[in-house]
């Protein structure tokens, strides 16, 4: 017996009509980057490891446990992307995006990988849709902007109900300090800690704070707050962002144990979170990242963006209610000599953006109606030897049974709702 093979452990196979859903959100997507003027890049699936182990961290468990990671031909070792950020300012560096005049504003749609424990919204192949603003400004407005993006595409997405919480996690100057303070707090609590929590006291204390062990909770809520250890600098920009995200009516709630997992953000972070996910309820997270590109071999850039984790955001949505439609607005059948003219007449509705399936072989006629509503078409077209010496075409609404004998230009207007092509017709 042959073997049947199925889908790699968390990954799966995206099939209709729930992918008609997929295809919804990313249109929507595209349509709001353009209307905030970004504009699309499109990466590699796999890079050099190197890049991600500099840009996200050598001590974080995305590199130490869940890339999926081979030596190539040449002894190279690359890796599938978990991210696209560091990507993007690979990209960025490489191809001198930084000579062009104002600022990279750049999105990506597209598979990640990381192998972790398949769960509900988890996957080892999951997919992402992110932005990211590199160029020479550290302005406030940008990281509002970024945020206000995001939230509008969710709504327009049909979510409601989402909440957004900001944090600064300082810079280069100030938060240092407050690493070196956190970490003598933790090390006074070390055993009241589980045992990823005592590794990050070493590697990186910040992560101690988006710990979601519950046993750990009471003893990270006396832990002392970042905000309390901004520079001035740092307050003051996280003060304007506050101020940006007020005057653009957008609500948020203030975390100040809100970090990021990797090791290149500063200042600005924030999550988004979403109704029906559950415990894991975020759906969105991103912030500021000044210094990634020098760290990665390129020139001092200001970054800012996030990741939208696309899985996750349609299990919101379907728990909301959202349903995936395949629309067919059409079904042609054709009886003896209507070959042809159904042909034709099915070219120009296509032509004319109407969807419609056309009979690949001859069929009793109610059988035919049969597997038209079936298939859920919203109109039937007959096309018989009667139809073509008439040149009249049989238009049946499968929702009401009403059945018309109407001229070709009559049917391509009634199921397109415009005039039809003239140079398309079916003669």
């Amino acid at each position: 017996m042959k073997r049947r093979f199925q889908a790699v452990k968390g990954t799966r196979d995206i099939l209709p009509p729930e992918s008609a859903l997929w295809n919804r959100v990313e249109q929507t997507a595209r349509q709001v980057f353009a209307a905030y003027n970004f504009h699309e890049i499109r990466l590699p699936c796999f890079e050099e490891t190197e890049l991600f182990a500099r840009s996200v961290g050598l001590d974080t468990d995305i590199v130490q446990k869940e890339m999926y990671s081979f030596e190539d031909r040449d002894g190279a070792s690359v890796s599938l992307r978990p991210e696209a950020t560091a990507s993007v300012v690979r990209a960025y560096i490489e191809h001198g995006m930084h000579t062009r005049p104002g600022l990279a504003k750049l999105y990506y749609i597209g598979p990640m990988f990381r192998r972790e424990r398949p769960q509900k919204g988890r996957f080892r192949q999951f997919y992402q849709i992110g932005a990211e603003v590199l160029g020479g400004s550290d302005a406030p407005a940008i990281d509002a902007e970024v945020i206000e993006l995001v939230m509008v595409f969710i709504e327009k997405c049909g979510l409601k109900g989402c909440a957004l919480t900001i944090n600064s996690i300082g810079c280069s100057t100030c938060r240092p300090k407050y690493v070196a303070r956190l970490r003598e707090e933790l090390e006074q609590v070390r055993e009241q800690l589980g045992p990823d929590s005592q590794r990050r006291i070493e590697t990186n204390p910040l992560r101690v704070l988006d710990s979601k062990v519950e046993g750990e909770q009471p003893v990270i809520a006396e832990l002392p707050s970042i905000l309390d250890h901004l520079c001035g600098d740092c307050a003051t920009h996280f003060g304007e962002v506050r101020r940006e995200l007020e005057e653009r009516k957008i609500e948020f709630e203030i975390n100040h144990r809100l970090v990021r997992g990797l090791d290149y953000y500063t200042r600005t972070t924030f999550e988004i979170t979403a109704p029906g996910l559950g415990a894991q309820d975020a759906v969105c997270g991103g912030g500021r990242y000044d210094g990634l590109s020098e760290l990665l071999g390129g020139p001092p850039t200001k970054g800012m963006g996030w990741a939208l984790g696309t899985d996750r955001l349609l299990l919101a949505l379907e728990a909301a209610g959202a349903k995936a439609e395949e629309k067919l607005d059409c079904f042609v059948i054709w009886l003896g000599p209507g070959r042809a003219s159904a042909r034709a007449l099915a070219q120009r509705l296509r032509h004319s953006g109407a969807t419609v399936e056309l009979l690949y072989e001859e069929m009793k006629l109610g059988k035919a109606l049969e597997r038209a509503d079936r298939l859920g078409a919203r109109y039937a077209v007959i096309v018989g030897e009667d139809e073509v010496a008439k040149k009249k075409f049989s238009l049946r609404d499968l929702a009401s049974g009403k059945q018309d004998a109407l001229p070709e230009e009559e049917i391509v207007r009634k199921i397109t709702g415009r005039k039809a092509d003239p140079s398309l017709r079916s003669g």
